[in-house]
């Protein structure tokens, strides 16, 4: 049965275009099953020399050009197709690239990126942003669930609810079922201060928000264990011990994930009505047309997202 996907190629002055055009031949050899919708400035976008030499057929959305504006404006007008198409079932999932978000605010998007656009274009009571990486620099798999995702440092003790942590882990649990084929995810909730607090000597947050949605999740036999130190939990997970971490906030995810990953990860949406995933790098502007924008990301997104999309989903193998 053939996957249908509908690929973003991202901001057109970004080595998107570039990346997904490699990583779709890769593909294309590799599946030839899997059919690529691409969705962008197109061609007809001169300004954008990059988009105007990729090498498959892409569906114009918007008009690029060459004000920071448009190149938002593609970015946005490129994933509202997708999920349209997606909706309307004309494609089982979309891979999207990446977009700059200083470009995305001057085209009028008050969401700050993908994942929040993703959730209000689907109606998506909740949402959950999973870094994954199945292969690392260390050997062994990476998973990150970032329960709150692009906010100020400043805000995310009040946004880290008890109900936060149970919904984000209950997703994670459904989507490592479905995605992954695992029976009973093993998870770890990392906690938010220095030491996970040190039984109260650097917060209060891990007695009162973090244990009580350990112990609901529990009682409802998601297999979670925590809250766990930040200096310790990354490596016990890349040591086989959990599939998955939960983490409080942003970077105390990404700087481990990156570290480890970096160019091989991939950005995947929980909660949505149809897969979706996203290499796991910027725009990169200063690799634009040079040779050396690495589309390895890209291709595990695809094929990510491919497998998702499948009629067997995740109890086909990685």
């Amino acid at each position: 049965m053939t996957v249908r996907l509908a690929v973003t190629l991202g901001d057109p002055r970004g080595i998107g275009p570039e990346v997904v055009g490699l990583a779709a031949a890769r593909l294309l050899e590799e599946s030839p099953d899997v059919a690529l919708r691409f969705l962008g400035a197109g061609p007809a976008s001169s300004t954008s020399r990059v988009e105007s030499a990729f090498p498959f057929d892409v569906e114009e959305v918007a008009r690029f050009d060459g004000t920071l504006a448009s190149a938002g404006r593609v970015c946005g007008a490129a994933v509202e197709r997708a999920v349209e198409l997606a909706l309307r079932g004309e494609v089982d999932g979309i891979v999207t690239g990446p977009i700059h978000k200083p470009a995305f605010r001057a085209a009028g998007y008050a969401e700050p990126g993908h994942t929040e656009l993703l959730q209000r274009l689907t109606g998506a009571s909740q949402v959950g942003m999973l870094m994954a990486a199945e292969e690392t620099r260390l050997g062994g798999p990476l998973r990150v669930l970032l329960a709150t995702t692009h906010l100020p440092l400043r805000k995310v003790p009040e946004r880290v609810t008890t109900e936060l942590i149970v919904t984000q882990s209950q997703l994670l649990d459904r989507g490592l079922r479905d995605g992954w084929g695992l029976d009973r995810p093993r998870l770890a909730l990392c906690g938010l201060n220095p030491h996970a607090s040190d039984q109260g000597l650097f917060g209060s947050e891990e007695a009162e928000v973090l244990t009580p949605a350990v112990a609901i999740l529990r009682s409802e036999t998601v297999e979670i264990h925590g809250p766990i130190p930040a200096d310790t939990v990354f490596g016990r997970a890349l040591g086989g011990e959990f599939d998955a971490v939960v983490v409080p906030y942003h970077d105390v995810g990404m700087a481990p994930f990156k570290t480890v990953a970096f160019g091989g990860g991939v950005n995947v949406t929980l909660g949505l009505p149809f897969p979706r995933t996203s290499p796991d790098h910027g725009t990169a502007f200063d690799l634009v047309g040079t040779g050396r924008a690495d589309p390895t990301s890209t291709l595990h997104a695809l094929r990510l997202a491919t497998r998702l999309a499948s009629p067997t989903g995740g109890r086909d193998s990685l």
